[in-house]
């Protein structure tokens, strides 16, 4: 479904709306939904950084945990998560590309993250939700106030999102061969950008 060549753009729709209506589709949770936007969010982020394809990170993204809710069983192949979910992605048509980044963020899928796209999408999928987490519990839940500091002491706080795993985030960092406080820092700008949509905007005269 995500064609390759010179004539794809002009033939192909979008995929990131097709992603969002699938997830709508398989998702009822909104915690949820609102985690495969942030992952969203910061691939589309990043994607615009380093002259990526922002329609299929974005895509991948929001499609990742689309079969969470339903299909929990982790480990379970070919009947736990996510291999229901790339199952149903292949049988109509979404591209190979798609396919094999959301088996490559779960480490128990055989599938090793390669590609660009793929590490990265294993670097923000944890911390995303953690920068998230630390937005909603200041008393303005605003993502702008957010600073790499106030992240990096919440993740000494064990009992902080206790579900995050820690050394994920590190991991993440690692991938991507960039210090983790810079990573932390484009998380942030990312989820910035998608703050209204996240429930992380704030009151308006708390951003700048």
């Amino acid at each position: 479904m995500h064609l390759t060549g010179p004539s794809a753009a002009a033939i192909e729709p979008p995929l990131t709306p097709r992603a969002r209506a699938l997830l709508h589709e398989w998702v009822e949770s909104e915690s949820l939904r609102k985690h495969c936007e942030a992952v969203s969010a910061c691939l589309r982020y990043f994607a615009r950084r380093d002259n990526e394809d922002e329609d299929l990170w974005g895509a991948v993204g929001l499609l990742h945990d689309m079969d969470f809710e339903k299909h929990p069983n982790l480990e379970l192949a070919p009947d736990g998560h996510p291999f229901v979910g790339v199952a149903y992605l292949r049988e109509h048509g979404w591209d190979e590309t798609v396919c094999r980044a959301i088996l490559s963020h779960a480490d128990y899928s055989g599938v090793e993250p390669q590609s660009a796209l793929e590490n990265t999408l294993c670097a923000v999928d944890e911390l995303s939700g953690f920068v998230i987490a630390v937005a909603l519990v200041r008393p303005d839940k605003s993502i702008h106030q957010v600073e790499v500091k106030s992240v990096r002491k919440k993740m000494k706080d064990k009992a902080f999102a206790a579900k995050v795993n820690r050394d994920e985030i590190v991991h993440g960092a690692e991938r991507l061969g960039v210090p983790l406080d810079d990573l932390i820092a484009d998380v942030i700008a990312a989820l910035r950008v998608e703050a209204p949509r996240l429930g992380v905007d704030g009151p308006p005269s708390t951003i700048a």
